[in-house]
């Protein structure tokens, strides 16, 4: 098996917890990726039990932020928007040529 490149959760998982903590909803955050709110809670305690940090406090029925947790999202919520912002940016200039880079390859540290 390859290991992943990047020491992170999966995707899917990442995607279940950005969407809890920009809703700070499980329920929402379900409907909103198609998922069961079964599916959103094993991702979330997934990443949790991966890093070994609680990343919401829940309070009945109200949903908040660990400081770990607020952390993780700064970081996702940007780095998607970014992606976002490019994808947007492609799409709306479709007409450009294509120009072909040399393979990248990216530094751990």
């Amino acid at each position: 098996m390859v290991s992943q490149y990047y020491d992170l959760p999966s995707l899917t998982a990442l995607t279940a917890f950005e969407a809890s903590a920009r809703h700070l909803s499980f329920e929402i955050a379900a409907s909103e990726l198609g998922m069961t709110l079964g599916e959103i809670s094993r991702q979330i305690k997934a990443i949790e039990d991966d890093i070994g940090v609680p990343l919401f406090v829940r309070r009945g029925t109200e949903l908040m932020l660990t400081s770990a947790g607020q952390d993780i999202y700064s970081v996702l919520a940007s780095s998607l928007a970014k992606a976002s912002n490019v994808v947007r940016a492609i799409k709306r200039d479709r007409s450009r040529n294509v120009t072909v880079f040399p393979a990248m390859h990216f530094r751990r540290d």
